[in-house]
Parts: C-alpha cells; sequence; structure tokens
C-alpha cells in the first residue's frame, strides 16, 4: 500500500491484468503517473472505446468490431480451425499459411471446474459444418483440450467431415496462445486424421 487512495486503487485495477502481480502493477502505476495528461487520455479513452466497440463474430466467436469478421467474410470456409479462445486464433494468424476460417469455444471441456458442453461453443460449431471438408481440432495440448477435441471429434466424423489434429510439436501442458510462429506452422502443415 502506498498511502495514496488514488494510487492504490489503480494498483489494484491492474493487478486484475493477468499475469500482473504486485510489483508489475505498482510500476505501471508510477508509469501512468509519469505520463503527460493527453497520454493518460488516450489510454483511457482507448480502454472505453474497446470496451464499446469490440465484441464477439457471430460466426466464429473472434473479437471484431462489426457482425462478422474479416476472417469469416474472406477466407476458406470449408476449412475450420477449432481453438479454445481468441488468443489462440491471432496466434495461427501470425503463421500466415492458414487460408481457412476459426470457430472460438471459448474454452475446453472440464468437468471438474463444472465446464460442460453447453458451456462452451459446441452447438455453434456444428451449425457451421455445412460445406466444411476438415475440422482442425487446434485446442491446447493439455488434458482439457484433448479431451475437447476428442469428443468433438466422435460428433463430427459420423457427419462425414474430415477432421484432424494438430501435430504434437507443441509440447504437452503448453498454451498455443504462447507458442513461435515456426512451431504453430510445422503442427499446422503436419496434422493428423483424428
Amino acid at each position: 500500500m502506498t498511502g495514496i487512495e488514488a494510487l492504490d486503487i489503480l494498483i489494484a485495477e491492474f493487478t486484475k491484468l493477468p499475469g500482473v502481480g504486485r510489483k508489475t502493477a505498482t510500476r505501471y502505476a508510477y508509469s501512468v503517473l509519469e505520463m503527460p495528461k493527453e497520454e493518460v487520455d488516450c489510454f483511457a479513452s482507448a480502454l472505453a472505446v474497446v470496451q464499446d466497440k469490440v465484441h464477439f463474430c457471430s460466426l466464429c466467436g473472434n473479437y471484431t468490431e462489426g457482425d462478422v469478421c474479416d476472417i469469416c467474410q474472406s477466407r476458406d470456409k470449408s476449412v475450420i480451425c477449432v481453438v479454445k479462445e481468441p488468443q489462440d486464433a491471432m496466434a495461427f494468424e501470425k503463421v500466415k499459411d492458414y487460408k481457412g476460417v476459426y470457430h472460438v469455444l471459448h474454452g475446453a471441456l472440464d468437468p471438474l471446474r463444472g465446464v460442460g458442453v453447453n458451456d462452451i461453443r459446441i452447438k455453434e460449431l456444428l451449425s457451421r459444418l455445412d460445406g466444411v471438408k476438415e475440422v482442425i481440432m487446434a485446442t491446447n495440448p493439455d488434458a482439457e483440450g484433448e479431451a475437447t477435441a476428442l469428443y468433438i471429434a466422435r460428433l463430427i466424423k459420423p457427419l462425414g467431415v474430415k477432421v484432424t489434429r494438430l501435430a504434437h510439436g507443441l509440447p504437452i501442458g503448453s498454451d498455443i496462445e504462447y507458442a513461435d510462429e515456426v512451431t504453430l506452422g510445422r503442427a499446422l502443415s503436419d496434422r493428423k486424421d483424428m
């Protein structure tokens, strides 16, 4: 605690961000104090604007400012890459090799935490399969990601749609959003049938 109420509140707010502990939050708060007023106003405005304008794409569940994201509007809809979170789709976009569309589940099956099939966007995925030739399961290679991929594959394969899984160049237990472009590119190009 700094003893300055406004500063302590700002530090507490920064600690709500993922991966930001008290020490980093304090550093951020002091950085804001040292910014010119115009920069602070721009920073605050950017936070408000992103909350007002950015929402989920009505088709894939990724972030967008429109009803349907640019990827869904312009890409090959016959291949869908299923990811856990929007950050995972953005990680694949850095690879620049993938030309299909995405489907963001917004979670993974995790019965121990009470996350079941109705808590993530599986029904929405199933409703998008008309004309789809391949579904790439690109969930994280951890227990929840594997369980989610297997569950979805069992639903889709009887429909005659090819279901593939990323190659296991990704370390078990890692998150896709933190993988480098080369590893993701190889995992995508070496994917296997499920």
